[in-house]
């Protein structure tokens, strides 16, 4: 034995031998019982956040086929008319049939160029 006392070694093994003992015993359940009930919390609150992602992204996509549906039904009727306008014998070089078209290919490169936009100011 060592006169001096024991050792830090030995303090150590004592020390981590009650530690064992205590948790063996149940003797740290309220410790644990602590650290569980945040975990638990914590992983609820993400749960909840992922949920809300979710909830968010499936009305995100509603919400964009809802304005592609819009956007053709307001658009269709304008095609249908400046195709049966060019079909029916007119020619390109009629003020409605080129009104008509200029009208057909910009509606649809505004909507577009605004989706864009909007696409672009919601993932910065």
């Amino acid at each position: 034995m060592n006169p001096a006392g024991p050792s830090k070694d030995t303090l150590k093994n004592a020390a981590a031998d009650r530690d064992l003992v205590a948790a063996l015993a149940g003797g740290q359940a309220a410790r644990e019982r602590g650290v569980a009930h945040r975990t638990r919390r914590v992983v609820l609150a993400s749960l909840g956040v992922m949920q809300e992602q979710k909830a968010d992204r499936q009305r995100v996509r509603a919400l964009a086929l809802a304005s592609i549906l819009l956007v053709l039904l307001a658009v269709g009727p304008l095609v249908w008319w400046a195709v049966d306008n060019l079909i029916a014998g007119e020619r390109l070089g009629d003020l409605t049939s080129q009104f008509s078209l200029w009208v057909c290919i910009l509606c649809p490169a505004l909507v577009a160029a605004a989706l864009v936009a909007g696409w672009l100011k919601h993932r910065s």
